[in-house]
C-alpha cells in the first residue's frame, strides 16, 4: 500500500483556491480568499478530530480550535457579532472533551473549559444585559472550580475556595450597580464567610470556621451601614466595647 502523499492535498488546495479566485474575478463569488481560508481551517480541524476515533486525546485542543477558527471566517456578516463567542467556545468544547475522556486522569481540563465557556457565555448576554457580563464570566470560572471539587472531594477540597471567591465577585458586581461600591463590602465579607464555611462543613476543615466567623460579623456590620439606624448601631457598639473594657478592669481588682 502507497503511503499518503501530502502533494495531492496541495494540489487539490491549489485548484480550489484557484477556482475561488476566478470566480470573485468574474463576478461569482465575494470574499473568496475569506471562503479558501475558512474551508482550509475547518478542514483542518475536521482532520484532527478524525484522530479522536483512534484514542488521540490531544487531537481535541487543535481539532476545535481550528474547526471554530474556519466557522468564524466563514461566518456571515449579519452573525459576525458572535464570532468571538463561538471561536472562545468552540475551544471551550475542547477541554470538555478532554476532561470526559478521562474524567480521573485530566480533570485539569476543567478550569480551561469553565474558562472559555464562561467567556463565551459572557459575550452572547454582554450584547442585551451589560451589567451581567463580569458575573456570569466570574461565576462561571467559580463554577468551573465547584466542578473540579466534585470530581475527587476529598483531594481536591481547596477548590471551594476560589470557586466560593469568584461567585461572590460576581455576586458583587451586581450588587455594586444596586447598592454602590462601598455598601457592597458586607455582601463581600459574608460571601467569603459562606466560602469558609463550606470549607468546614464539605471538607471537614475544622480551622475555616475561624476566618468564617470572623468574616461573617464584619459582613454583618457591613450590611448594617446600609440601614437607617447605622449610626445608633456604631454608637452603641462603640459605647458597649467601652463599658464591657472598663468593667473588666474594675471588677479584677
Amino acid at each position: 500500500m502507497k503511503r499518503f502523499d501530502p502533494r495531492i492535498v496541495i494540489g487539490l488546495l491549489l485548484l480550489v483556491g484557484g477556482g475561488l479566485a476566478l470566480a470573485q474575478a468574474m463576478g461569482i463569488l465575494e470574499n473568496a480568499s475569506g471562503l479558501f481560508w475558512g474551508g482550509v481551517f475547518l478542514a483542518a480541524g475536521l482532520a484532527f478530530l478524525s484522530l479522536l476515533l483512534g484514542g488521540h486525546w490531544w487531537s481535541a485542543i487543535p481539532g476545535f480550535t481550528l474547526a471554530g477558527l474556519g466557522a468564524l471566517i466563514l461566518l456571515p456578516e449579519p452573525l459576525s457579532e458572535f464570532g468571538g463567542a463561538i471561536f472562545l467556545g468552540s475551544i471551550g468544547l475542547s477541554f470538555w472533551v478532554v476532561y470526559f475522556t478521562s474524567r480521573v486522569e485530566r480533570w485539569w481540563a476543567l478550569i480551561p473549559a469553565g474558562v472559555l465557556t464562561a467567556l463565551a457565555v459572557m459575550i452572547v448576554v454582554a450584547m442585551q444585559f451589560e451589567n451581567f457580563g463580569g458575573a456570569i464570566f466570574l461565576g462561571g470560572i467559580g463554577l468551573s472550580f465547584f466542578a473540579v471539587y466534585f470530581s475527587d472531594r476529598a483531594e481536591r477540597w481547596w477548590a471551594l475556595i476560589p470557586a466560593g471567591v469568584l461567585i461572590t465577585l460576581g455576586g458583587v458586581t451586581i450588587a455594586a450597580e444596586a447598592f454602590g461600591n462601598f455598601e457592597t463590602a458586607g455582601f463581600f465579607f459574608l460571601g467569603l464567610a459562606a466560602t469558609f464555611l463550606l470549607v468546614a462543613l464539605l471538607a471537614n476543615m475544622r480551622w475555616a470556621y475561624w476566618p468564617a466567623g470572623a468574616l461573617g460579623v464584619m459582613g454583618i456590620l457591613g450590611i448594617a451601614s446600609l440601614l437607617e439606624f447605622a449610626n445608633y448601631f456604631w454608637a452603641a457598639a462603640l459605647i458597649a466595647a467601652g463599658g464591657f473594657i472598663l468593667f473588666r478592669y474594675f471588677t479584677r481588682r
